[in-house]
C-alpha cells in the first residue's frame, strides 16, 4: 500500500523510488532544488573545502540516480511533472558546472616564483 508524503498537508502518494526520502516526486525535486540553491551559494567564491566538494558531487550523482530512478520507473507523470523533472536535472547539471568553475578559480596551490 503507497504512504502518503510527509511533507506538511501533502496528500500525494509516494512512489517506491521515493520510499527512502518518504517524499511525493513533486516535494523530492523541490528538496533538491533548495538543496542546490543553498549549495551553490556555498561554493560560488570557490572557497569551498575539498571534503565539502566531494560531499556535494556525491550528492549531485546520488540524487540524479534516484531522479532518474523516478523518472524512468514506470509512473505515469502528467507534463508539467516531467517538465519539474527535467528542469531538477538541469539543476543539478548546473550545480556540477559552478563547483567546476569554482575548483577552477582556486590556486592550484603551487608557488608564484
Amino acid at each position: 500500500m503507497p504512504s502518503p508524503c510527509s511533507a506538511p498537508g501533502c496528500k500525494a502518494v509516494v512512489p517506491v523510488h521515493l520510499e527512502a526520502q518518504n517524499l511525493c516526486v513533486l516535494h523530492f525535486t523541490l528538496g533538491i532544488e533548495q538543496a542546490c540553491a543553498d549549495m551553490r551559494r556555498e561554493t560560488v567564491l570557490g572557497k569551498a573545502p575539498h571534503t565539502r566538494q566531494v560531499e556535494i558531487m556525491r550528492f549531485i550523482a546520488d540524487q540524479g540516480e534516484i531522479l532518474a530512478r523516478v523518472a524512468t520507473g514506470g509512473l505515469h507523470l502528467p507534463d508539467e511533472m516531467k517538465a519539474r523533472i527535467l528542469s531538477t536535472f538541469l539543476t543539478l547539471m548546473n550545480l556540477r558546472e559552478n563547483l567546476d568553475r569554482a575548483a577552477l578559480r582556486q590556486p592550484s596551490g603551487r608557488g608564484v616564483r
